[in-house]
């Protein structure tokens, strides 16, 4: 339960400059990261299988009740990161207000965020990229895109078994080579595409709001099936459980901090800046989404967008959307991949993860050996997963996360109220006890298979950290001395 005082954390990022990561990204640059990273899998594949399964056109209410809860533990991200302006978010703001023990489950539980959330981007971009390929009489094997769970109808009718999704896989290799040569780099090349991306979703919603059929939103939340978040009101909420994780933006934008340029001043408006403009989007999006196409059409299909858009008449638009969603996806991917190696670098500072993973590249100074091990691990994830596995267990994630940094504030406003505090969060406790409140709550409704997952991953951590990390902590050394 030793702690790190913030003077420490501060201290340690300030020392030996030549060695630390790179200060390259400003405020616009932080927006653009939090805004890359949410526009994506959420808004193009995620959404409409919350709407199939659980919500129906009630998807959009979804996405409110989940900006909500964003918008409560975004807040206290921003106190967090004015303070400590260093690489690791919650995991760094865990430790230095609840022990090391917390913050080794929280950045335990946010390398599955990271990792999982990664993969279920590259698995839509894999059926987007089939659906774009086909329209050419380019016909990729079914076998090779989907997961050994998954089947597949062919055109004449035949069902057949996946083997290995590999076009997921190749994306997460190229985009860690990318990752690789640096963050400056991967900030230009993600700018640009997320300019593309809120380009391609206005025109969704400009060109798509004139064909909605009022039809498709009767019953705007249906009826209930007799079963616990399967429509009607518990379904609202599961699925704004399941469409939690997109928003995990903010997260990244965090996980930056080192590479900021003036981060008490930029972290807070790239966290606050990005969940305000994602939340307005996702809304029109969902609503339009769900106005062209019955929600029952999206079913089992992680390319819901093209879907929609078959019901207009602008048939250009369909592949015009589909390539910019498949190179939006691209800078997911990208940033997803950079923030998850920030974060396994500020642990293995730390020493609960042995010291390669701390290791940065002699040019491009980047964690580089914690990109070969995540793109494999990521990879293997995407290759053999379903979608809809990794899209829960990347929401419980980010729930959890959210709510022990919620938990943070009230602890830190108690045991150190007069540390400087550039960004304050307004109402404290009823902001953070409210952000607390509604992760619990949206917790809650996640089916059970999701909960026993996270159990496993949370229990296959502790064993990492009692054989491991508890030997190695450097703040457990100097405890000790």
């Amino acid at each position: 339960m030793l702690k790190k005082s913030i003077a420490l954390i501060k201290a340690e990022a300030a020392e030996n400059s030549e060695s630390s990561l790179k200060r390259s990204l400003g405020p616009f640059q932080l927006v653009l990261i939090g805004v890359g990273l949410t526009l994506g899998a959420g808004l193009f594949s995620i959404t409409g299988l919350a709407a199939a399964n659980y919500a129906g056109p009630g998807v959009t209410i979804s996405f409110v009740i989940a900006a909500l809860g964003c918008g409560f533990a975004a807040l206290c991200y921003a106190e967090f990161a004015s303070m400590i302006p260093v690489a690791g978010s919650a995991y760094t703001y865990a430790y230095a207000t609840m022990g090391e023990w917390f913050a080794w489950i929280i950045g335990w539980d946010l390398v599955l965020e990271y990792s999982v959330g990664c993969a279920t981007v590259a698995i839509s971009w894999s059926q987007y990229l089939t659906k774009f390929l086909a329209s050419y009489h380019i016909l990729l094997p079914a076998q090779l895109t989907i997961s050994p769970f998954e089947t597949a109808k062919l055109s004449d009718g035949t069902l057949v078994h996946g083997w290995i999704n590999i076009p997921a896989a190749l994306v997460v290799i190229l985009m860690t080579l990318v990752v690789i040569r640096g963050t400056k780099g991967s900030a230009i090349v993600n700018a640009i595409i997320v300019f593309l991306k809120v380009g391609v979703v206005l025109i969704f919603i400009a060109l798509g709001w004139h064909y909605i059929d009022p039809a498709n939103y009767k019953p705007y939340i249906p009826q209930n099936t007799g079963e616990f978040g399967h429509f009607g009101w518990s379904g609202v909420l599961r699925a704004a459980g399941l469409v939690f994780f997109v928003f995990i933006g903010f997260d990244a934008v965090a996980a930056s901090a080192q590479e900021t340029k003036n981060p008490k001043r930029d972290l807070p408006i790239g966290i606050i800046g990005s969940l305000l403009v994602c939340t307005v989007l996702f809304g029109l999006f969902a609503h339009v989404m769900t106005g062209l196409a019955n929600y029952k059409d999206f079913a089992n299909s992680g390319a819901p967008v093209a879907i929609a858009i078959e019901k207009t008449p602008f048939s250009w638009l369909s592949q015009a959307i589909i390539l910019a969603i498949l190179i939006g996806y691209t800078s997911v991917i990208l940033i997803d991949l950079m923030a998850q190696s920030r974060m396994f670098y500020a642990i293995s500072k730390d020493g609960l993860l042995p010291k390669m993973f701390s290791d940065l590249h002699p040019k491009f100074k980047t964690p580089y050996k914690s990109n070969i091990l995540l793109c494999t691990f990521i990879g293997l994830f995407a290759a053999f997963v379903p979608l809809n596995v990794v899209g829960e267990m990347t929401s419980i994630g980010t729930l959890l996360a959210f709510l022990m940094v919620c938990g943070g504030i009230l602890i830190l406003r108690k045991t150190d109220p007069d540390a400087e505090r550039p960004f304050k969060v307004p109402l404290v406790p009823l902001i953070p006890i409210l952000g607390i409140l509604v992760c619990l709550t949206m917790m809650a409704f996640m089916p059970w298979e999701t909960w026993l997952r996270l159990f496993v991953w949370l229990a296959l951590g502790m064993a990492i950290y009692y054989l491991y990390g508890k030997k190695n902590s450097v703040l457990g050394k100097s405890f000790k001395k």
